[in-house]
């Protein structure tokens, strides 16, 4: 399994919050706006409130799990991103095991994420130009982390227009995808041990990861 830089991954955090708030203000308000441009309208907003919040600053926990619950869980397609991750075994998973799965995935994300958020507070983010034709329903948002020291960290979503609004199902950081990521070790367990047993595997790890 490729191994990402916890660090990069850590830092991957922060831009996945505000490319979610920026998401789901878009589809509070009913508008459907270009990918990029919902970014640039309300990322510096959000930034703002990460820094300024006293519970996050605080490293609240159930605070940054509000944050994340609010305006990223809506905007992402879980169920995709664990299709993805499980590649030909989704097919011969369960209706009610696809969706165990995709909800452990989701809480496993979740919970990694919310650890690392409290601490973004001074990176930037530029904004590639959008490569997207009239019609597309599957883009690429492509941004860049500044950091105060080192090269800038290269963040890449993929994402897909519904009906609704626009989701998220991978994030690529420094090229590497984060389902992909996940799919030598998914396989791993299930030759081991099952669908079940990745489902049991996941589920362990989630409760790991709370206790910590």
């Amino acid at each position: 399994m490729v191994v990402i830089d916890p660090a990069a991954w850590r830092r991957a955090a922060l831009v996945l919050i505000v490319t979610a708030a920026v998401f789901g203000t878009a589809a509070t308000a009913g508008a459907q706006e270009a990918p990029d441009a919902m970014v640039k309208r309300v990322a510096q907003d959000v930034i703002a409130t990460i820094r300024t919040d006293p519970a996050i600053q605080a490293g609240n926990e159930a605070r940054i799990r509000d944050v994340l619950e609010a305006k990223l869980l809506p905007n992402f397609d879980f169920a995709r991103m664990a299709a993805l991750a499980m590649g030909k075994n989704w097919r011969g998973a369960t209706p009610e095991q696809q969706k165990r799965i995709t909800d452990e995935f989701r809480a496993l994300l979740v919970r990694t994420y919310s650890g690392a958020l409290n601490q973004h507070r001074n990176e930037t983010i530029d904004y590639k130009p959008l490569r997207m034709n009239a019609g597309d329903t599957d883009v690429t948002v492509r941004t860049a982390v500044q950091r105060a020291s080192g090269a800038p960290i290269q963040i890449d979503y993929s994402m897909e227009k519904k009906a609704e609004a626009w989701k998220c199902y991978d994030v690529v950081v420094a090229g590497v995808s984060l389902v992909t990521n996940y799919r030598d070790e998914f396989n791993e367990q299930i030759k081991g041990g099952g669908v079940d047993g990745l489902i049991k595997t996941l589920v362990d790890r989630n409760r790991g990861v709370a206790a910590k």
